[in-house]
């Protein structure tokens, strides 16, 4: 039975995490921390947990959680990579749910995130969590940077065109839209029911922080230097996210639909959608699980790409517990059956 620790368990990352290893067979939970709430048993702060748990939180602590066979960070950035050398000296592998190691240049990272980085000597060896792209190295990896919500939706949905060669890798263009808890778990006027409700807005269009990262992981796809310009936008709904994709085609005899099915033909999670059928929200909410669809508009030089996941699952924890899965040697899917709420 595999030991699994949780910094970070009071926020939305965090409960859908236990929410996920409840089902695992082969995972314990047996530390969960908070600051804010050490001491409070757990299925107080979150009744759904009720005779799921026998926990309360605790205060981080290094001891503690290096008696772990894993410790998943669902933190906001600036905690993991404070504990995680200590944690990997002690040999505890780690899964970071947060920023910290997503972007491999240290100077980059600080220039997005305002801060010096605070363990830039791990940057080179952590493993970027997108199973998809990095399946093989995930296996020996001892830190896992997870991939994060809009990064995981955009790459999945233009891996294909850019490995294949088929698309201009500079102008590319990526609209994506998420739900509220993509925001987090802390109080924000901006994310009240009232400023929300009957609502649609962008944010973060001068510059978000996940596009350094987006555009990294792009970048080794295409073999070459890739511009993307993105803009996400607030959805006035609890949980997922819709990226349309927009890219240049070099190769307009291309058959895309095939490219993309023969692409993800053997990835449990990737879900390529038959041609003129395109992806919603609504049918992955609460799974683990990408769905694609593709289109060339007016049979013109440009595709569109359709990418939606549930930023919670395969946008943040599930995609947290499926490296775990392959880092342990188990099946991919163990833990992660759950298929999408409908309605």
């Amino acid at each position: 039975m595999i030991k699994a620790g949780i910094v970070g368990g009071t926020g939305y990352t965090g409960v859908e995490l236990l929410r996920l290893l409840a089902q695992h067979d082969q995972v314990e939970v047996v530390a969960i921390t908070s600051r804010g709430e050490a001491g409070r048993r757990l299925d107080e702060l979150f009744p759904n947990l009720r005779g799921v748990y026998d926990l309360a939180f605790q205060e981080p602590d290094v001891e503690l959680l290096a008696a772990c066979d894993v410790v998943f960070f669902a933190t906001p950035h600036n905690v993991a990579m404070q504990m995680v050398p200590e944690l990997l000296a002690a040999g505890t592998r780690v899964v970071d749910l947060s920023a910290d190691y997503r972007i491999r240049d240290a100077e980059l990272w600080s220039r997005w995130y305002g801060e010096p980085h605070a363990s830039p000597e791990l940057l080179a060896e952590a493993v970027y969590g997108l199973p998809e792209m990095h399946r093989e190295s995930l296996r020996s990896a001892r830190l896992v940077a997870c991939a994060g919500c809009y990064p995981t939706a955009i790459q999945l949905g233009l891996l294909p065109l850019l490995q294949a060669g088929v698309v201009e890798p500079r102008g590319l263009v990526a609209s994506a839209a998420s739900g509220a808890s993509g925001a987090g778990r802390q109080a924000k006027v901006d994310n009240l029911l009232s400023e929300t409700a009957g609502s649609f807005k962008a944010y973060g269009v001068s510059g978000h922080r996940h596009l350094p990262e987006i555009e990294q992981g792009l970048t080794e796809a295409a073999g070459e230097a890739v511009s993307l310009t993105f803009v996400p936008h607030l959805l006035p709904m609890v949980r997922g996210i819709h990226a349309t994709l927009f890219a240049r085609l070099t190769d307009r005899s291309a058959d895309l639909q095939r490219l993309f099915e023969d692409h993800y033909r053997d990835e449990p999670f990737v879900d390529v959608l038959p041609a003129g059928v395109y992806p919603q929200t609504r049918t992955v909410k609460g799974a683990n699980r990408c769905q694609l669809g593709i289109s060339v508009p007016q049979d013109r030089d440009t595709v569109v790409v359709m990418s939606t996941i549930d930023n919670l699952v395969k946008g943040a924890s599930g995609q947290a517990l499926q490296c775990m899965n392959i880092m342990f040697g188990l099946p991919e899917k163990a833990g992660l059956a759950q298929v999408g709420l409908l309605p």
